[in-house]
């Protein structure tokens, strides 16, 4: 690991880069160029002391999950992840794993949806991405560890994440999941560890996942109502839409409010929530 050239690689790319060019408020003087770290720090979901230490190279072994959220908070290109994860030692991720590089197409709409929750999804539905609203509005989904990431993982092998679905659309949404989940895995290589692994461990945790799965349903994910349920908002009538990437299999995965409803005003009273948050 290079220490020194990690720093200063890191250091170089958020003094580049403007509030504005990831999603937060600009406007405003600065007395140095570029985004804060600690504003890099939130945007990766690490610890503003953590990011510090590793531009001053203070960090030994950063984990791949700690880079790649970190490729994506600064837009680093497909090359430019490749290099950050050398200059820490690593391997770079392959190209269908969690860790792999998001569509920098997909990272520019989650940037100007500001106002949309929106959240990016490789083709087994794990989130690699989120906008603020979308973390507003349903948690931090990106870099948890195993298979917490994956949302199909999440909905059947932990229930509570069903808490904030209208339960009369639960049994819509496990089959929806299923589907979409058998049509990703048919994509991949039979020798594939991550899905093959995540699928049996959806067999071993579940009798209801079970269950469907052996319904060899293969359909995948398009746009559908959801009714979302805030603590702090009540209930959100949106249209789920998913919009696909060709060139990654990455999947666009926006919250819109329907026709007729006040969901624009909660999604904004939560932006301003976030906001107060963040500073």
């Amino acid at each position: 690991m290079d220490d020194k050239a990690l720093g200063e690689f890191l250091r170089h790319r958020r003094e580049r880069l403007r509030p504005e060019d990831v999603g937060l408020p600009g406007g405003g003087r600065r007395r140095t160029p570029g985004l804060r770290r600690e504003e890099v720090a939130s945007l990766a979901a690490l610890s503003p002391d953590y990011y510090g230490r590793l531009e001053q190279g203070r960090v030994r072994s950063p984990s791949a999950a700690a880079l790649a959220s970190l490729a994506r908070a600064i837009r680093l290109t497909g090359d430019e992840q490749d290099y950050l994860f050398r200059l820490a030692g690593q391997q770079p991720p392959e190209p269908r794993s969690p860790l792999a590089h998001v569509d920098p197409a997909m990272l520019y709409l989650l940037d100007v949806l500001e106002h949309t929750p929106a959240q990016v999804a490789d083709d087994l539905l794990t989130v690699v991405a989120q906008n603020r609203a979308a973390e507003n509005l349903l948690g931090v989904w990106t870099g948890l560890p195993g298979y917490e990431s994956n949302v199909t993982w999440r909905w059947f092998a932990d229930p509570a994440s069903r808490d904030s679905n209208d339960p009369a659309e639960h049994d819509r949404i496990g089959r929806a999941y299923v589907a979409d989940l058998r049509a990703g895995v048919a994509q991949r290589s039979p020798g594939d560890r991550f899905s093959q692994g995540l699928v049996a461990d959806l067999l071993d945790r579940s009798a209801e996942f079970g269950e469907l799965w052996a319904e060899q349903q293969v359909v995948a994910l398009s746009s559908a109502p959801k009714l979302i349920r805030h603590p702090l908002v009540g209930e959100l009538d949106l249209q789920c839409d998913v919009v696909l990437s060709p060139a990654t299999g990455h999947r666009l995965i926006l919250f819109r409010p329907r026709l007729g409803s006040n969901a624009r005003d909660q999604i904004a009273f939560l932006d301003v929530l976030g906001n107060q948050k963040f500073a």
